[in-house]
């Protein structure tokens, strides 16, 4: 088992939530957390174990982002006018690596992040490396054509167990995916659910 696939599971269990819908998700046999005393920790949470809760879920989902790097996200959504909340869930959407898995050219969230960082995707027809890279409306994302054809993407396209949200237009002959707009929450296909307004209380009082 890779870094990468331990690391996925290992927050799954630790959220106790299947929270990318995968089927291998270890929490659809054993729904406690890992380590000797996981089934012990069903103790009703705190307010601001709740909040803790969600912002690691979310953290975890865009492929277990740093606390450095996710606090400077939130930093940007506070700044902006409007819901903090519905702005953090845009900013981490238009994530490069996000706009990959979402287009169904990886399997998962690490993958994505792997595949930009190996420079298997352009943006307007220009290289690009860095998974953070935030793209804007009406940017096209193309898979390199050098890549088309490997294993990982044509098991990705084949996936039947997410489809592409409507703020994407999607060519998977092509292998292009423009990104049409920014989405909300009520936007994003979570397979469970995110509750970015408790992240923004938690920040709020930490």
């Amino acid at each position: 088992m890779t870094k990468r696939t331990s690391a996925k599971y290992k927050i799954d269990r630790r959220m106790g939530e299947n929270i990318w819908g995968r089927p291998k998700s270890p929490v659809n046999k054993r729904e406690y957390g890992p380590g000797q005393h996981g089934q012990r920790r069903k103790n009703k949470l705190s307010d601001f174990g709740t909040q803790l809760r969600a912002k690691q879920k979310l953290k975890g989902y865009y492929g277990d982002l740093t606390e450095k790097q996710f606090r400077k996200i939130y930093g940007e959504a506070e700044r902006v006018k409007g819901d903090t909340g519905e702005m953090l869930i845009g900013l981490l959407e238009r994530r490069l690596d996000a706009v990959v898995y979402r287009a169904k050219f990886v399997p998962t969230i690490f993958a994505a992040r792997q595949f930009v960082n190996h420079g298997h995707v352009t943006v307007n027809g220009q290289r690009v490396n860095i998974a953070s890279y935030r793209v804007k409306e009406g940017d096209v994302i193309e898979v390199r054509q050098k890549s088309k054809q490997m294993a990982l993407v044509l098991e990705a396209v084949a996936l039947t167990e997410r489809d592409v949200p409507d703020y994407l237009e999607v060519d998977h002959s092509k292998m292009t995916a423009k990104f049409v707009r920014t989405p909300g929450l009520g936007d994003v296909p979570y397979p469970v659910q995110m509750e970015p307004n408790l992240v923004v209380e938690y920040y709020a009082k930490n």
